[in-house]
């Protein structure tokens, strides 16, 4: 190779590689209060059931679904769940009172669905 092409390929290489480098520079991980300053330096990654309700995850899930609303964590009691959803079959999760008073904490919570078409979920409910 002569000197020629080896500034052509290095400056080539160097036009793809600022770009890209500049790209991972600006990256929104930057936490430097001093120039970009965060309105809430300390969220809470658990979310607050009460005033945004819950998310639920269905472990190798198949078409169920489950919706705990606000009102059932304001409540707090025992509830049995169908979480059918677009399934050909159905399980039932119980929510104890005991928690729906850790969702009220805005602590996650997991449980196991009833025996359905031989085989049952673990379901976990957590604070949006």
């Amino acid at each position: 190779m002569d000197r020629k092409a080896f500034i052509q390929k290095s400056m080539g290489a160097m036009l793809i590689a600022l770009p890209a480098y500049s790209l991972i520079g600006c990256s929104s991980s930057d936490n430097d209060s001093d120039t970009n300053p965060d309105p809430n330096p300390n969220p809470d990654p658990q979310g607050n059931c009460l005033a945004n309700g819950t998310k639920s995850t269905i472990a190798a899930n198949h078409g169920h679904s489950l919706t705990v609303s606000t009102a059932d964590v304001q409540a707090g009691a025992q509830k049995i769940y169908s979480i059918q959803g677009s399934s050909g079959h159905n399980h039932e999760v119980t929510i104890t009172a005991a928690n729906f008073n850790s969702l009220k904490s805005n602590s996650s919570i997991t449980v196991d669905s009833t025996s359905g078409d031989g085989h049952t979920h673990s379901v976990s409910v957590s604070c949006a």
